[in-house]
């Protein structure tokens, strides 16, 4: 298990000093821990499972606030689900009356568990259907609202005995053995919370974790890549809400009491906090935040009542203003920061095991979903008379232009022609107000662009979308995502290996394609806006279309690399793809289109061979202010 999820910069080594793999370093901390738990202090102890407790839900987080970009301040709420579950069903008669005596009292927790997460389930899929559907501030708004609300309502139900609680809650028993104590039960909250770490890092490892990392501030290009980004959110929302259900059975079973007051708003900003003092982006940066403010918030309670006297709530002031320090400093949290500095002892392969494993064949080898390309000549997409109506603004009116299979057809106009408009209609991001666009047949009327994406339609982006810091291989991979089937529980066993390794093998291959092998373990973010642009068509051809849409592909690309994707884009067109072009590089089109569009303020003003435009009086004068015929000329 690697000790981040997200890759880190490594120094070179200083001379004589030991190295060790983040994996090797994670088993030291294990172990180290493990032998040092019999001989801990009582205190310390609580204090240990306390964080293990709170890491699980912070865990939670950092999938859902640092890798999905989804903010919620109601995850104590969750935690309050688990643990009045298991509470509820330990100790109420009318429980004991249900179950029929069906359960022994040893296996109540058991029920208890399972109640808490089958409630929380749905609970939070029926929130996360609601809630997830607004964006900006409304979002966390509305998670402090339903947070607040779940909060009084534990306080306000009598059978759960209102504020005062239920008390009495057993301890657990496994084979036999009482967990009783913070000794005892705090093995398995940490063993709990680190096979959590195991499980999400394999998840965020794999064809799905690609999917979920795109959420955040890539939900369009997701789509475009075959992701449904909606079912994803609630899926990742889902995983947080369980996470801090089962913190909250086992913290109802190490207190053996519960009222509501654990789980008010106050805390579910906490459990924020830690997960993003931490480092929002890192799952051990869960772990980090929980152990800085649960010490931080015990220290303070000794030091302060000392140097402020008993009267007042300083420790509440102070650690706020320790908090908004450690933002101020720490930006991306305290991990990262950590990381850097481990960097001169700690060897970071995670991007030579990556490579490996891409390079190396499964036992079982797995074949990716094939799709057959069409004859040349066969008619892929097709729009008739597609308009699109801002208000009184006609952006487009009535386009009728078709794409067949073996053709490269480009779409040019000067700016403000239309074209990125009618580009997002053909490719599913917007709807036409009227006419009707067909791809291999179909209407796609109403249809998101995944779906397009299902059908054979990939596409690059007039801005270039990509995940900047996840590598070029990785970012290559997501495109292929509709052509593997492996979800998210295999994804946390790592059951998907075979599938994952054909996947990585396939990102590669189209990379080496593009000319850009020696930069595949590269962070994307790293690359010039040229190449980055080169790794946008690549993860179009990981995903195997018929359709490539490219908007602008030769913008910031040099001579040399121009010639390149020319060539490249002229074995597409042999190979049979249908590729529709929108440029401004007059040059780079004419020498390489078989058709061309002109639009000029949303209407098309002319359509031919490369000759046929370039010879068209309106196209000079439309296009290029007439003035500028010459640049034509020299296009030919």
């Amino acid at each position: 298990m690697s000790p981040s999820s997200n890759p880190v910069a490594v120094n070179a080594p200083p001379a004589g000093k030991p190295l060790v793999t983040p994996r090797q370093l994670t088993l030291v901390f294990v172990v180290a821990l493990a032998l040092a738990w019999g001989f801990l202090p009582e205190f310390t102890v609580s204090v240990l499972s306390n964080i293990g407790l709170y890491a699980l839900v912070a865990a939670g987080l950092v999938m859902l606030t640092g890798v999905g970009g989804m903010t919620s301040f109601g995850q104590a709420a969750f935690v309050g689900m688990g643990a009045y579950a298991t509470a509820w069903i330990c100790t109420s008669p009318t429980a004991a009356a249900w179950l029929g005596g069906a359960v022994s009292p040893a296996l109540l927790p058991w029920a208890g568990l399972a109640l808490g997460l089958v409630f929380t389930f749905a609970l939070a899929w029926a929130l996360g259907a609601v809630t997830l559907k607004l964006q900006g501030h409304y979002l966390p708004l509305c998670t402090i609202a339903w947070g607040l609300s779940l909060y009084y309502l534990f306080g306000n139900m009598e059978f759960l005995g209102g504020q005062t609680g239920i008390t009495g809650v057993p301890p657990l028993v496994v084979a036999g053995v009482s967990l009783a104590t913070p000794r005892a039960l705090g093995v398995v909250i940490w063993a709990v919370l680190l096979l959590a770490l195991w499980a999400m890092h394999n998840l965020l490892d794999s064809r799905e974790g690609r999917a979920i990392r795109a959420l955040k501030g890539g939900r369009l290009m997701a789509e475009s890549m075959g992701v449904d980004t909606a079912r994803h959110r609630i899926k990742l929302f889902v995983l947080a809400a369980l996470l801090a259900a089962v913190s909250g059975w086992l913290y109802a079973h190490l207190q053996r009491f519960v009222n509501p007051t654990p789980f008010n708003l106050n805390i579910g900003i906490e459990l924020l906090f830690m997960a993003v003092v931490g480092g929002a982006g890192h799952l051990w940066g869960a772990v980090v935040g929980a152990a800085l403010i649960t010490l931080l918030k015990e220290k303070l309670q000794d030091v302060l009542p000392a140097l402020l006297g008993t009267s007042g709530n300083f420790e509440v002031i102070v650690f706020g203003l320790l908090m908004l320090f450690v933002l101020q400093r720490f930006a991306d949290g305290l991990w990262p920061t950590l990381s850097r500095l481990a960097s001169r002892w700690v060897r970071n392969d995670a991007r030579k095991e990556t490579a490996a494993a891409s390079k190396t064949a499964p036992a079982q080898p797995v074949q990716l979903a094939q799709r057959t390309l069409p004859a040349s000549g066969e008619l892929l997409l097709e729009a008739s008379d597609v308009s699109k109506r801002f208000g009184g603004l006609v952006a487009n009116n009535a386009i009728s232009m078709t794409l067949k299979a073996g053709e490269i057809h480009a779409l040019i106009g000067p700016n403000g022609a239309g074209k990125s408009t009618f580009f997002n209609m053909i490719s599913g991001v917007d709807d036409p107000t009227s006419g009707v666009v067909r791809l291999s047949g179909q209407s796609m009327a109403t249809k998101p662009s995944r779906a397009f994406a299902a059908l054979g339609l990939g596409r690059t982006f007039q801005h270039v979308r990509l995940l900047g810091q996840r590598s070029v291989v990785e970012n290559v991979a997501l495109g292929a995502h509709l052509r593997a089937r492996r979800g998210w529980l295999a994804a946390m066993l790592r059951l998907d290996r075979a599938e994952e390794a054909a996947l990585m093998a396939e990102a590669r291959r189209q990379i080496e394609r593009c000319g850009l092998g020696a930069h595949a373990d590269t962070p994307a973010a790293s690359l010039s806006l040229g190449q980055q642009r080169v790794v946008e068509i690549a993860r179009a051809l990981a995903g195997q279309p018929s359709v490539l849409l490219l908007d602008e592909p030769a913008a910031g690309l040099r001579h040399l690399e121009k010639r390149a994707l020319s060539v490249l884009l002229s074995q597409l067109r042999a190979e049979g793809l249908g590729i529709l072009v929108v440029e401004h590089d007059m040059e780079f089109v004419m020498n390489l289109a078989d058709r061309i569009t002109v639009l000029e303020f949303g209407t098309v003003i002319a359509t031919g061979t490369p000759a046929e435009v370039q010879a068209n009086p309106r196209v000079l004068e439309a296009y290029l202010g007439g003035a500028d015929d010459e640049l034509l000329e020299d296009a030919r």
